[in-house]
């Protein structure tokens, strides 16, 4: 199961997701993998938080919650669903839960807690497990090679449609608040999302029509598709850049090499030792 953790554990942000003043907010499903910081609340259909988390805001599931070992909350907790809660979390607000709850040993909730279905005190499935069962289930996926090509389909930078909608994963020790969104992965952004914050990760692609409130730095490669916006510099330490037509950056851009297309805008300076190509007409094909 080591290679499908590897590559379930990539940066993907879905279509339409947000990250507003104080939550993160997606119509999909939120995986945060453990020990990251998020100084935001989070909002989606359902939340599925790693262990030894801290999360700075309050946390609203549409469907079921799952929160692990020794993660922390500072706000308030609800879940429209039902809510199961690790060994040694603790909540700093009010939980609460509109179907079943299970909680594990040593749960601390200090505004108290109600949940209208049954209550049980029991250690509930690790989330690594519960996501690899929702994948399979999501997915119609049965076997890890099918699970691994689906993702390496995701994260290559073939446009083909997809059929699925992803969840949004945060991968291990990421660090997410208003001024700086650090992921250790690639990183995968959907179409028509608004993000505050200066990202930082090891390769990035983002999609078409996003606005980014803030630099986008990666070590490898950066794709920029159609109409997207970047209220910064894009910074590549040692890749390839490739902007699309109609894109926007308003900061400087460095990197190894460029591609750009000839109806992009750039307000900044270019630095590409490697060259920069500009795409026209028929050469863009």
């Amino acid at each position: 199961m080591e290679k499908t953790e590897e590559w379930l554990w990539q940066c993907s942000i879905p279509d339409n997701a947000e990250l507003q003043e104080h939550i993160l907010k997606t119509e999909s499903t939120v995986i945060i993998g453990e020990k990251s910081r998020i100084d935001y609340g989070l909002q989606g259909s359902e939340i599925i938080v790693s262990e030894f988390c801290q999360i700075n805001g309050n946390i609203h599931a549409d469907d079921d919650l799952r929160i692990d070992n020794w993660t922390e909350v500072t706000g308030d907790v609800t879940s429209d669903g039902n809510a199961y809660l690790g060994e040694g979390v603790k909540i700093n607000g009010r939980l609460l839960v509109a179907g079943d709850l299970d909680l594990g040993d040593n749960v601390a909730i200090s505004g108290g807690f109600e949940a209208k279905g049954w209550i049980s005190i029991r250690n509930p499935m690790p989330v690594i497990a519960y996501i690899m069962l929702y994948l399979v289930t999501l997915l119609g996926i049965d076997k890890e090679e099918d699970i691994n090509a689906m993702f390496q389909k995701l994260f290559s930078e073939d446009e083909e449609e997809e059929s699925q909608q992803m969840p949004f994963i945060i991968p291990p020790n990421s660090t997410l608040n208003m001024e700086v969104f650090t992921v250790p992965t690639a990183m995968k952004i959907g179409r028509n999302c608004r993000l505050h914050g200066n990202i930082r990760a090891y390769s990035a692609t983002v999609g078409d029509e996003n606005t980014i409130f803030g630099s986008l730095s990666a070590d490898k490669d950066v794709t920029i598709g159609i109409s997207t916006v970047i209220h910064g510099a894009v910074n590549s330490s040692d890749g390839i850049v490739a902007v699309a037509k109609k894109a926007h950056i308003l900061g400087d851009l460095r990197c190894e090499s460029l591609l750009l297309d000839e109806e992009a805008r750039l307000d900044g300076t270019i630095k590409a030792p490697g060259g920069v190509k500009i795409l026209r007409g028929d050469a863009k094909k």
